[in-house]
């Protein structure tokens, strides 16, 4: 790579999609296609996704025929699946060839690319065996590769989400995978690093989801566009904070009387939304790793409403225990009222944030939506309004 292609790929490394989509189509389709040759396949392919049709086809020009087709084959398939990141396949050969016509024949390939592994495919392109370079190497010089090669060896499916290729490969430790389709035709590879980085660079855009952070915003964002990404959901989140508001509002009356109920409206909204936030993270964290299945949803929501209701009511003697002495300081007349109000309160505000921070996720994924996608926006809401609507309430029938 020349000065110039090394100085758009450390930008490019450093931005979102959009962004680096936007500074390859300001390259030349030469740079552009070297730069995309260095990037992991699964950024590179969301990096053509967002380019326009002009300069993209440019950039696959200037790419080699095996990679442009690649990428081109790819986007048949979801984007979060092993399709999306799979490279051409070299090192293919036919079981007839003899070890010393391959040998001779890697050795050419060797020098344009990094050979692992050979593969041994019938006229239909299907996989029939994969070479190790070992036996190959110790193998009678007229050997047929239909007698070295490894028979049925492990392949992917191209459609298989990503999570399910880490489940099955974590045990294997092998560096690269082919990918078969389902008459075995053998589609392309994925080298085991470019799997598990793809799915670090998934989570690790998780958090930002939750509150409505786009994936692909870097800390190399411009401004304005970083402004576009975040504003829409900050005003859902002040539509929701006036729903709050308004059941304050509903309850204006009982905080006249009892002004000292107003400095506790903050404690019970803390606490309940800690806890949804951890039943939130454990159910996104199930999701993303593979180990909530099917049918353990059910499980998932009466676990973290009963440890709801478990801390709800150990944090709720500390609370009410603070009531207590809080309202004998200011003179209140019913001080142990006041305390058992806020030990309900709490009890029944980390349960619903429990159960809120396991069904939100939930809900989402079942219509179709990343489960991620600014939740904790929605679990704020439903924990703000349960606690305070539930302490204020209590406060009005029970309190003189």
């Amino acid at each position: 790579m020349n000065s110039s292609s090394e100085s758009l790929l450390a930008a490019v490394s450093k931005s979102g999609a959009h962004d680096a989509a936007d500074l390859l189509e300001q390259a030349s389709g030469e740079d552009a296609a070297k730069v995309l040759q260095q990037l992991n396949p699964m950024v590179a392919q969301q990096v053509l996704e967002e380019m326009e049709e002009e300069p993209r086809t440019v950039a696959l020009t200037f790419a080699p025929m095996d990679k442009a087709k690649q990428w081109i084959s790819n986007r048949d398939h979801p984007e979060d699946s092993v399709g999306w990141l799979m490279e051409p396949p070299v090192a293919v050969f036919k079981p007839g060839a003899t070890a010393r016509d391959t040998i001779e024949e890697v050795r050419k390939l060797a020098k344009k690319a990094f050979i692992t592994y050979g593969y041994v495919t019938d006229d239909q392109d299907r996989l029939l065996g994969l070479l190790v370079m070992r036996d190959l190497m110790l193998a009678e010089p007229d050997a047929k590769l239909a007698d070295v090669m490894v028979q049925h060896p492990f392949t992917l499916d191209p459609e298989m989400e990503l999570t399910d290729a880490m489940k099955v490969v974590v045990n294997k430790h092998y560096p690269v995978y082919p990918v078969c389709d389902k008459e075995g035709v053998l589609l392309g590879l994925v080298r085991g690093q470019t799997l598990f980085e793809a799915r670090a660079i998934e989570i690790s855009a998780q958090v930002g989801s939750m509150v409505g952070v786009k994936n692909e915003e870097r800390l190399s964002t411009p401004l304005l566009r970083s402004l576009r990404f975040r504003h829409p959901w900050l005003q859902i989140n002040l539509l929701t904070c006036f729903v709050a508001a308004a059941v304050v509002g509903v309850f204006q009356g009982t905080l006249d009387r009892l002004v000292l109920l107003a400095v506790f409206l903050p404690v019970l909204a803390g606490q309940s939304g800690n806890t949804g936030c951890q039943a939130l993270a454990v159910a996104l964290r199930g999701m993303t790793l593979g180990d909530l299945k099917a049918g353990d949803e059910r499980n998932l929501v009466l676990k973290e409403g009963l440890l709801g209701l478990l801390n709800g009511m150990l944090v709720g003697v500390s609370a009410g225990l603070g009531m207590y002495v809080y309202a004998r300081m200011e003179g209140n007349p019913s001080p142990g009222v006041l305390a058992v109000v806020v030990w309900l309160a709490m009890v029944a505000s980390c349960v619903v944030s429990g159960l809120s921070g396991a069904l939100i996720p939930l809900t989402l994924r079942k219509f179709g939506a990343d489960p991620a996608t600014a939740s904790s926006i929605f679990l704020t809401t439903a924990t703000d309004v349960i606690s305070m609507g539930t302490f204020l309430g209590l406060a009005t029938l029970l309190v003189p």
